[in-house]
């Protein structure tokens, strides 16, 4: 299979694919946001008590 085989195959599946909503898409975005705001906040918690017990 060449390039542009493989690039018209990609396109033909794409076209199948369901088109998500803005409703879904926005879901997706808040829970991606969550994750990333809780495993930075784990990681903040840690830092500072690494901190503390380096001081001790």
């Amino acid at each position: 299979m060449d390039v542009s085989q493989f690039f018209k195959s990609v396109r033909e599946i794409l076209s199948y694919s369901r088109k998500s909503s803005w409703k879904e898409l926005s879901a997706y975005l808040k829970l991606f946001l969550l994750a990333l705001f809780l495993i930075g906040g784990i990681g903040i918690i840690m830092h500072l008590v690494a901190f503390w017990l380096s001081l001790r």
